[in-house]
């Protein structure tokens, strides 16, 4: 067709993705491939199929007598997700997926040392930031997004015959000081036009 660029180069395919997670405002990655600053946790493997970002805009319609078709559309809020199974079970990665929580030693009947997990009461749980890193070659993207928070119901499958994950679903905060989240890539592709 006319007119039409085709560029297989800008097919991406995410050969190798990372979650991370931080206190919210520690430092963000001056750029898409420098080491992730201190106060970055990896939340180590997660399923091949389950990394998810969505952004979801919600509108509403002025409808009007004189026309079948609105006469106007504006946008109400902005609502986005980050949805993962995480495959490695942590104290840390329990806290991120259930938005909190403490985890204390307990006194034990043998010699080893036990754990109790107490998840967040109402109003307890806490924000984290948050970075999606995918690479694909050469290009490098880092989804960042300073405040986010569980905010879903948390469901296990606890099956003989497959592993057990646990489903981080965190939900983006904004707030006027910051963007809710942003891009960070080395792509040329995203090189805006001369």
């Amino acid at each position: 067709m006319a007119g039409e660029t085709a560029n297989n180069n800008q097919i991406l395919i995410p050969s190798l993705t990372r979650v991370w997670l931080a206190l919210v405002g520690t430092a963000a990655p001056a750029d898409a491939t420098v080491a992730m600053p201190a106060g970055w946790r990896a939340v180590g493997l997660t399923t091949e199929d389950s990394l998810k970002f969505n952004s979801e805009p919600n509108f509403e319609q002025v409808r009007s007598a004189q026309s079948s078709y609105p006469t106007r559309t504006f946008q109400t809020q902005d609502a986005s997700t980050i949805e993962v199974d995480l495959q490695q079970w942590s104290g840390d990665n329990f806290r991120a997926v259930y938005g909190g929580g403490e985890i204390t030693e307990i006194t034990a009947a043998d010699t080893k040392k036990h754990y109790r997990f107490t998840p967040p009461r109402i109003g307890g749980r806490t924000e984290v930031a948050a970075c999606i890193e995918v690479i694909d070659g050469g290009k490098h993207y880092r989804y960042m997004v300073p405040r986010s928070m569980q905010m879903e119901g948390v469901s296990k499958d606890l099956a003989k015959t497959k592993e057990s994950v646990l489903p981080l679903r965190l939900a983006v905060q904004g707030g006027d000081e910051t963007d809710a989240w942003y891009v960070i890539t080395n792509d040329p592709a995203f090189a805006p036009a001369a």
